[in-house]
């Protein structure tokens, strides 16, 4: 912000400069000097924007962290909002340094891409030349599989249960089949990244971290980014949630790299650049063969809009990052609270874009989602009261709302609970799909399949995009 405001101080003094012969090097005409004037005033705008929106948002409990927005190549805002731990007692700051969740996937895949620029592997090389003591799938898995999630691998996790290094191995090589042939399906896992991982060290001669460090981390000078860091490091950030409660500290895979928002920054910024590895090795990972709309190594790719989306969730962190290449802007979020950064995320982007835009409300999620841990009744009665009552007042409009808690109630288990808010959130949006694909996903998960696949059809009838639900209700045919 600093850089942008003394920017601003400079240029809008150039008219003092105009009468001297030496400024035609800094400006060629009055045209020119209007048209750069223009340009200042309009980034100060989208500031003062985005600091009412980032304020409200934090001011209604919707946002804890840090975010930076950047516009050609120049950071126009960025700000620290919010407490580094549970206890709130220490405000962040920009050297605050977060779990960045699955966008730390791309240090890896990044990785892979500088050792084929070198000529140290081919993307189409199978596991098997690496000697890592895999079994026989190993034959028939190449590299390009692990990078875009199309191996078929068996899966390291069980469950929710965290796993070490040694597990994963003793996993690994203790299953003799794929879930798929490689290359026909797609399963998002961390398999395929610890995989990515340990190539790089066979290949390269170095540890994962020690080849990041060299490789990425110091040509980008990212200077507070650290490897797995324990909670005594300094500027690490503790993630909590809604009721004050800080994350467990778990042991996972080794190998995930925590960053500062200055460091994502200069991340995004190198790859766009090509600071790092070639257009068409950035190219490469953005687009996957395999399953298009899923995704690759460097989140999702919309082609049409030039625009990479990638966000990261770990325990109670979350993170997202939007490159809009063609209008050249770079929106970053970093939460350690599990906020809203996807809706906030967005919503920066269309102020960017010149496109309306609405100041979010109060979370009707936050408002009903204790009660619905209880009892979930309750919680429809607590919504309804807060419509009629205060509805100018909370997000209701959102669908992602609804959404968003009966997920929550699915991965803990509670299926029947999950099942009643998704009913109430497809009774209030009846035309939408994405809802009604998370109803048939809730019915499934409950074994209740005839009811899950009237949901996938009502899904597929209002038009699902991703396909999901058509898979789903082929599957679900198939069953019975």
């Amino acid at each position: 912000m600093r850089n942008f405001l003394y920017t601003c101080i400079i240029l809008l003094s150039t008219d003092a400069f105009a009468q001297d012969s030496t400024s035609t090097k800094y400006v060629d005409s009055q045209n020119e000097m209007a048209t750069i004037k223009k340009s200042i005033a309009k980034k100060s705008n989208y500031a003062k924007q985005i600091d009412l929106l980032m304020k409200t948002s934090f001011e209604r409990d919707l946002f804890n962290g840090n975010v930076l927005v950047a516009k050609d190549g120049e950071i126009i805002y960025q700000k620290s909002l919010g407490f580094t731990d549970e206890l709130k007692q220490n405000s962040l700051n920009r050297q605050s340094v977060f779990n960045i969740g699955s966008i730390a996937k791309e240090f890896n895949a990044v990785a892979i891409m500088i050792l084929v620029e070198r000529g140290s592997l081919n993307l189409d090389d199978k596991l098997s030349r690496f000697n890592m003591g895999l079994p026989k799938w190993s034959e028939k898995v190449t590299v390009r599989h692990l990078i875009n999630y199309a191996s078929g691998i068996p899966p390291i996790e069980s469950g929710l249960s965290p796993i070490s290094d040694d597990d994963a191995w003793k996993i690994l090589r203790s299953k003799e089949n794929l879930l798929f042939e490689p290359g026909t399906s797609y399963r998002y896992d961390n398999g395929n990244v610890f995989l990515q991982r340990r190539i790089i060290e066979k290949v390269s001669g170095l540890s994962f971290e020690e080849f990041v460090m060299k490789n990425i981390v110091k040509p980008l000078k990212m200077c507070n980014a650290v490897f797995d860091p324990k909670p005594s490091h300094k500027n690490r950030t503790s993630c909590y949630d809604m009721e004050n409660v800080r994350c467990p500290e778990l042991k996972f895979i080794s190998g995930w790299l925590w960053v500062d928002i200055n460091d994502l920054y200069k991340w995004v910024d190198g790859m766009n650049s090509n600071k790092i590895i070639s257009k068409k090795s950035f190219q490469t990972l953005l687009e996957n063969p395999y399953a298009k709309d899923e995704g690759g190594s460097l989140g999702r790719y919309l082609e049409k809009e030039e625009l990479q989306r990638h966000n990261g969730v770990s325990y109670k962190f979350e993170s997202i990052f939007l490159n809009d290449m063609k209008e050249r802007v770079i929106i970053i979020l970093l939460s350690n609270n599990l906020n809203q950064v996807w809706d906030l995320g967005y919503t920066i982007h269309k102020l960017m874009l010149g496109k309306a835009y609405e100041i979010p409300k109060k979370s009707i999620y936050q408002a009903i989602r204790t009660e619905a841990l209880e009892n979930v009744d309750r919680a429809i009665q607590l919504y309804y009261r807060l419509k009629a009552n205060c509805g100018a007042d909370y997000s209701f409009s959102n669908p992602n709302e609804l959404n968003r808690l009966g997920y929550e109630l699915l991965r803990l288990g509670k299926n029947s609970k999950s099942i009643a808010i998704f009913k109430l959130a497809t009774a209030e949006f009846p035309n939408n799909a994405n809802l009604f694909d998370s109803l048939g996903e809730a019915y499934y998960t409950n074994k209740q399949y005839d009811l899950a696949l009237k949901s996938y059809n009502m899904a597929i009838s209002l038009g699902e995009e991703t396909g999901s639900s058509k898979k789903m209700a082929e599957k679900i045919k198939s069953i019975n």
